[in-house]
């Protein structure tokens, strides 16, 4: 089919026929994959998706199978102790832990738990690297063993990049290639990662979403994702974007304007001729942002400018010929005048973006630029602290850290903000004393481009020197706040903010002390370094004066597109990718790390980071049921997972410090959250303690604490959660709007397990949280509109009497529920089960993902013994088990 080669393949404008042109991308794709992968039921999936187009909706399921995972530490470390303890809990029933192995490749990036603990200074890199080698050798030895103990498990060390920006730069094919019985197979890259931006890649037509790590344990193993036929919402795109507006603003836009619609288990692609006018760079930003607008995936089908992606980043041109030949064949390439069936359609002018910002709470709240002073006003009512030409004051900029895959995987961006240094290293700016900065690429390639368009030399003459490959602040591992920020703090009350070019900002996410962020393109965020508050019109007041008393502005410093251009022609090498990469992949540090050989990972009960998890075996059994529970907390709108589980730095003064300090742990440096998911009993210890976390039943309560019922003492979560174990209680919890929105993080919805909640009331759910609930056997309903917690005066007694009976619930049922109060008074209503597919309902009725994992493994080893091999070779489970490991990436 290409160079010579021939690959059999699906062919999909046979098995579509006139349809093919009227079903979007996304659908095509899935087409293919469950004609490839389904056998006989290959033929319900193909009519479930053309019926689709009669209305744009479906109620049918259907079979997914990603051809990899792809995962990050913080969710890796979590999913391998799951790993670890389940194979101990087969050697103990006497099976064989080996049979527990991965049936597809399964790459990890070593990305999230790098802090900025040193900034401004040549050798910032190289020490925060070996305080990150330091703090987490541990875990790193642990994820080693996972690479000799599994199958087709592959680690990528410190130092090789955000995950996103591997993805894209590096991993991704696009269009791949499979051997099974003999036969080449072509097909699209497709797969699933556990962090909720993996649609980033997207961007370059290669559809992939974020799971909790829970379900990518179960994909792991050998189950399929189900899925009902997606409703797929289309974005018209048309125009393009004028001088000087970038493609961190259209995504703020496009955030802005999404979600102010109901995206929940939708997917977004984009069509129109306005997409032809995007760079994959521009793409992937945006599709980078989906979970901020609360869909599955955002999709940009391949054109053009997908294969100038894969040329530029070193692909070889047999594989971009691959590439467009088959996207050609199988109707996959992108035709702009093009308009297929979608379920609902939201159009955006290109033309009508504008230089933005988003902020300081939420990364939806987009803004003129210029419009910081009037966001900030509400916050900073009644908090008199004036700034002064020494002292930072309220709206003093502590924190401005070009960061995150989002922003920093685009070349472009990063050197756009390259030139704005450029241009005030040349006036002779350099931020305030108290300004924090710092410069976290996405890959290690960025360091090469940079020094080659001689702006690496001019960004470090503004601050922004680079401290390391990895999420850093957008993740929250921050490191500490200059002193003159924490004294300002502590002796005025000022509220400083964080300008990053990450993709969240909500309180307390970059900094546990900072409760106002903004989002920004890279060069805004030197922009308001150099200016050291947003207490100003960024774009028309002065931002600093120059050596030689004149005022300097935005449009002073601000690149021209061709200036860009010209910057970029002289940066980008191709082959840059390759060797960048192998020479990060080829650490010493990470080559000489001892870790066991063995199918059982050696646990210690002492250790502070690994731990075996209580409920990473056979399980109890299900959690549904009728019963009557005690309303642990009561929650308000937009709880983040890092309000339910924190990622950042573990507090000096928590239950968390006070139980590693117990055992050892210096009190002075006890790493993050992030980096502790692995030892449940610290985890648990830091669930909703985020300091804006209320407590609906009561105003007195603190963060992480409740009201136990019948003692009345204020307790930590946990405590209380141990004494109504100890009781025979149930216990739920209730929230509002949004239940769950933000990183994918598993550990929030084990966290709520360990705490013995049997189910969760919210307004609404996000969707990877939904899932996880699910995944450990926690039933998520939906609260009718008129029943919101602000609404329902829950108060400590009151109880919430569930009636869900296992035999009767599946996928949006309707679940009894009444409230008794203490006073003896009662109301009853209906909820809705947030469950979408038969297989959710199979994991609630078993008790969760990881006891239905291991009962399937015991099955097939019991079938194994029972038929011979030569007879397993029939089915498409067996195909793909076979088949997976010699997938060409």
């Amino acid at each position: 089919m290409s160079a010579g080669q021939r690959h059999r393949m699906v062919d999909l404008p046979a098995a579509a026929g006139a349809d093919l042109e009227r079903l979007p991308h996304i659908l095509r794709i899935m087409l293919e994959n469950v004609l490839r992968n389904t056998g006989e039921d290959a033929s319900r999936a193909r009519a479930a998706i053309l019926h689709w187009l009669d209305t744009g909706r479906s109620e049918e399921e259907i079979p997914f199978l990603p051809g990899r995972v792809l995962m990050h530490d913080t969710t890796c470390g979590p999913a391998l102790v799951d790993i670890a303890g389940m194979r101990v809990s087969l050697a103990e029933a006497g099976h064989d832990p080996s049979r527990l192995n991965p049936v597809l490749p399964v790459d990890v990036s070593t990305d999230h738990s790098l802090g900025v603990d040193v900034f401004g200074s040549r050798d910032a890199l190289q020490r925060n690297m070996e305080r990150e080698y330091g703090r987490n050798a541990e875990r790193y030895r642990f994820m080693k063993w996972a690479t000799r103990a599994l199958t087709g498990f592959r680690v990528h060390p410190p130092g090789t990049g955000i995950m996103h920006t591997l993805n894209l730069e590096r991993l991704a094919s696009v269009v791949t290639t499979m051997e099974r019985d003999g036969v080449s197979w072509a097909m699209p890259d497709t797969l699933i990662g556990t962090d909720s931006h993996t649609p980033m890649i997207s961007g370059i037509g290669v559809l992939g979403w974020g799971v909790g790590g829970l379900e990518a344990e179960s994909v792991f193993f050998g189950m399929p994702v189900m899925i009902r036929v997606p409703e797929i919402v289309g974005v018209r795109l048309t125009s393009r974007l004028r001088q000087g507006v970038l493609a961190t603003d259209l995504a703020l836009t496009v955030t802005e304007r999404l979600r102010r619609i109901d995206l929940a288990d939708r997917f977004v692609e984009f069509f129109g001729e306005g997409v032809s006018t995007l760079s994959a760079g521009d793409r992937a930003v945006v599709a980078n942002m989906t979970p901020e607008f609360g869909a599955n995936s955002a999709f940009f089908p391949i054109d053009d400018q997908t294969l100038r992606y894969l040329r530029e980043t070193g692909r070889s041109a047999e594989h971009v010929r691959l590439v467009e030949d088959y996207a050609k064949r199988q109707g996959l390439w992108f035709d702009p005048e093009a308009v297929p069936r979608f379920t609902d359609v939201v159009a955006i002018n290109l033309d009508e973006v504008e230089v933005s910002l988003a902020g300081p709470r939420r990364p939806q709240d987009r803004i003129p630029a210029g419009q910081t002073v009037e966001a900030m006003a509400p916050m900073l009512a009644a908090r008199p602290a004036p700034a002064s030409a020494d002292q930072p004051g309220n709206g003093a900029v502590a924190i401005a850290a070009i960061t995150s895959c989002t922003n920093t995987s685009d070349p472009r961006l990063l050197v756009a903000a390259g030139l704005v240094a450029r241009k005030a290293r040349a006036f002779g700016l350099t931020p305030p004393p108290w300004v924090k900065t710092s410069l976290a690429p996405g890959s290690p390639t960025a360091e090469r481009y940079l020094r080659r368009a001689g702006l690496l030399e001019d960004l470090e003459a503004v601050g922004f020197g680079i401290v390391g490959y990895g999420c850093t602040t957008c993740i929250g591992n921050s490191g500490p706040l200059p002193d003159v920020i924490d004294q300002a703090m502590a002796e005025r009350g000022i509220l400083p903010v964080a300008v990053l070019s990450g993709n969240r900002n909500f309180p307390g996410r970059v900094h546990p002390q900072l409760e106002a962020g903004f989002l920004a393109s890279p060069p805004l965020v030197v922009a308001f370094a150099l200016a050291g508050d947003v207490n100003r019109n960024i774009v028309a007041d002065p931002i600093a004066r120059s050596a030689s008393g004149e005022d300097i502005r935005l449009a002073d410093l601000w690149p021209t597109g061709d200036e860009i251009d010209a910057a970029l022609a002289m940066a980008i090498d191709a082959g840059d990718y390759d060797t960048s990469y192998d020479e990060a992949e080829a650490s010493d540090t990470w080559r000489v790390l001892d870790a066991p050989g063995t199918p059982l990972f050696p646990l210690n009960e002492s250790s502070t980071y690994i731990r075996r998890p209580p409920f990473a075996g056979f399980g109890k059994g299900t959690l549904l049921g009728t019963y009557a529970a005690h309303p642990l907390l009561v929650l308000g709108d937009d709880i983040t997972t890092d309000h339910i589980s924190p990622a950042g730095a573990v507090p000096p003064r928590s239950e968390a410090a006070e139980y590693l300090v117990e055992r050892g742990e210096n009190p002075r440096d006890l790493n993050v959250f992030a980096s502790r998911r692995g030892n449940w009993e610290a985890m648990v210890r830091g669930l909703f303690t985020n300091k804006s976390v209320c407590n609906l039943l009561d105003p007195q309560i603190a963060p992480g604490f409740t009201i136990h019922v019948g003692s009345g003492d204020h307790l930590p979560l946990f405590r209380a959660a141990e004494r109504y174990a100890d009781e025979g209680a149930s216990v739920v919890v209730v929230a509002g709007e949004r239940y769950g929105m933000g990183s994918s993080r598993d550990w929030a919805a084990k966290g709520v397990a360990l705490l013995g909640a049997r189910a969760v009331l919210a307004s609404s759910f996000e969707r990877i949280h939904r899932s996880n609930l699910i995944g450990m056997g926690i039933l998520p309903l939906r609260l009718p509109a008129e029943r919101h917690p602000n609404d329902l005066h829950l108060r400590p007694g009151d109880q919430i009497l569930i009636d869900a009976d296992p035999a009767r619930i599946s996928p949006r049922c309707a679940v009894p529920v009444s409230i008794r109060r203490a006073s003896g008074e009662s109301e009853a209503f209906m909820a809705t089960a947030a469950i979408e597919t038969s297989l959710e309902v199979e994991i609630l009725r078993g008790g969760g993902i990881i006891p239905l994992i291991l009962c399937r493994v015991v099955s097939a080893e019991a079938t194994s013994r029972e038929t011979p091999a030569s007879e397993t070779t029939g089915d498409g489970e067996n195909l793909r088990r076979e088949a997976s490991p010699s997938i060409r990436r």
